[in-house]
């Protein structure tokens, strides 16, 4: 049976087959003999708990038994490996090297049989980023840059997908964008995201390498997917980590980028809502009702000796070492608050007051009509989650239209509005 998709970010934690096997050649500082290929060729199949020789066999098979042309293959596999920036090359030609290679990586009886599939959404959207690509150049570091273009490479990469495989003609197309170190537009970038999410592939097999041009950091924009600011940062404290103190746990937490974001953005909303709260005339105790409920009462600033806002200062100020660390010409801003649908907000607030008591509804109440109802929502989606809270069909649908208006992300309102709609 073929592996399905769902199946490889359970099993590989980034790139994985032919395309991990290239990337490590690439990486290597000097050409390797085909010893030193064999030996990273081991690492790889022992990828997955031995499942990744699974796939560097199928990725093999479907390159060497489609008929592809050898200049096909000559191109794409120096390409992605980086032979062709190199002043020597291994001297064997690549279908007796990948021919060696496929006889210690057989394809295991039963797993499928390499060769084009049906026309897909998948295998059109590839070629088409494939084709979008600047791939006519090698790294710009490289002394054999020239400053024509080549076609050669995007036509041989469409021909591999054409005739093999959508999966692997992605990884291949991202291994090539990270060997020759192409700068990907963000609006690219985002696609290359979705067709690998949508192929089943570990996140970090797509941004893992890959040069982005980042947009400048806005805490205004809504570009991860998961939930952000404060709100994000209590989940970090609602269970027992690894961390030796709550300030490694904190550092660890601001340093957590969203991948769909540009770096330093997780610092930087957080840092919005810890200015809000912090300038706000929000009382300790209501600050520390807000933070011992979010975090499901499993942290206490107080055991550190700090106040609520001491807490609040040192999360503002390890966001300001983070940001200075990763994005040393961001200036922080505080954009103006949204109150167009604060009265919805207070309205779902009070809704679930028998769900939270007293003191936490007053404390998110207060949130929402005296600093921010974005947090404040946020906040209290936050409370809810805690609480496992169940949604009756009309609670949902508005917390729906509260999350569309606010922008959070898929991922952000499967967890805190989807996963209550079940219970």
């Amino acid at each position: 049976m073929a592996r399905q998709r769902e199946e490889y970010g359970k099993l590989f934690e980034g790139d994985f087959g032919l395309s991990a096997l290239a990337g490590g050649i690439a990486a290597s500082p000097e050409p390797l003999d085909e010893d030193g290929v064999l030996r990273l060729a081991v690492e790889v199949a022992a990828d997955g708990d031995g499942e990744g020789a699974v796939e560097l066999g199928l990725d093999l098979a479907r390159l060497l038994e489609t008929d592809l042309p050898d200049e096909i293959l000559d191109t794409v596999w120096t390409a992605v490996t980086g032979d062709d920036r190199r002043p020597t090359a291994t001297g064997a030609d690549t279908r007796d090297r990948l021919s060696r290679l496929a006889t210690r990586y057989p394809v295991p009886p039963g797993t499928g049989a390499p060769g084009p599939g049906r026309e897909t959404e998948s295998r059109a959207d590839v070629i088409a980023e494939v084709r979008a690509s600047d791939l006519g150049h090698a790294a710009a570091e490289s002394a054999s840059v020239t400053d024509e273009p080549d076609a050669a490479l995007p036509t041989a990469l469409t021909t591999i997908v054409d005739h093999t495989d959508e999966g692997l003609g992605l990884r291949l197309l991202l291994r090539a964008l990270k060997t020759r170190r192409v700068l990907v537009a963000k609006e690219r970038y985002d696609r290359l995201t979705a067709l690998g999410k949508r192929l089943g592939y570990p996140g970090p097999l797509v941004y893992d390498g890959l040069r982005v041009a980042w947009l400048p950091i806005d805490p205004t924009r809504r570009d991860g997917e998961g939930d952000f600011g404060l709100s994000e940062l209590t989940s970090w404290f609602s269970w027992e980590w690894t961390e030796h103190t709550a300030r490694d746990r904190l550092r660890a937490a601001v340093a957590a980028e969203d991948a769909a974001a540009t770096p330093g953005s997780a610092a930087a909303l957080m840092l919005v809502d810890s200015h809000r709260l912090l300038e706000s005339p929000l009382s300790d105790d209501t600050i520390a009702t807000l933070w011992h409920g979010a975090t499901g009462g499993v942290h206490d600033p107080g055991r550190l000796g700090l106040s609520p806002r001491d807490w609040l200062g040192t999360v503002a100020e390890a966001c300001r070492a983070h940001l200075a660390e990763v994005a040393p010409g961001h200036r922080h801003t505080t954009p103006p608050v949204d109150t167009v649908h604060r009265d919805a907000v207070l309205r779902e607030v009070r809704e679930a007051a028998s769900t939270l008591g007293d003191a936490p509804t007053a404390a998110v109440e207060d949130v929402v009509t005296r600093v921010d109802p974005d947090l404040g929502y946020r906040l209290l989606l936050r409370l809810l989650t805690v609480r496992a809270a169940p949604l009756t069909e009309e609670r949902y649908a508005r917390h729906l239209a509260l999350c569309h208006h606010f922008r959070y992300g898929a991922e952000h309102v499967a967890e805190a509005v989807e996963l209550l709609r079940h219970r």
